[in-house]
C-alpha cells in the first residue's frame, strides 16, 4: 500500500525516502545506525547533522518505542579537501 509521504527525502545528501527507512525498519534495523548501513541516510557530506533525528523519530513512529530507547549513530566531521601544505610547518612548492 503507498502512502503519500513515501516519497518525502529525509536524507538530502543521499536522497533517502520515508519509505526506503521504514523498509529498513521493517527489515530488522532497530537504531539510527542500522538505518544508515542499510539506506546510506546520514553518509553524506552532512554526516547525518540534517536527516539523524528524523531517521529517529521515524524509528520511534514505526516501532511505537519511546524516543530514549533509540540508540543514535556517533557523529563525523564533516569531509573537506584540505591542501597538503596546511599540515606542513614547510613551503611546499606547487611544481
Amino acid at each position: 500500500m503507498s502512502n503519500e509521504q513515501d516519497d518525502i527525502i529525509i536524507c538530502r545528501c543521499n536522497e533517502v525516502s520515508i519509505k526506503e527507512i521504514r523498509e529498513a525498519i521493517k527489515n530488522g534495523a532497530r537504531t539510527v545506525r542500522d538505518v544508515k548501513r542499510r539506506t546510506r541516510a546520514g553518509m553524506g557530506l552532512c554526516q547525518g547533522r540534517t536527516c539523524a533525528k528524523m531517521v529517529a523519530r521515524i524509528i520511534v513512529n514505526e516501532l511505537k518505542i519511546p524516543i530514549e530507547e533509540v540508540e543514535m549513530d556517533t557523529q563525523r566531521i564533516p569531509v573537506r579537501p584540505v591542501k597538503i601544505k596546511n599540515f606542513s610547518s614547510k613551503e611546499v612548492s606547487d611544481e
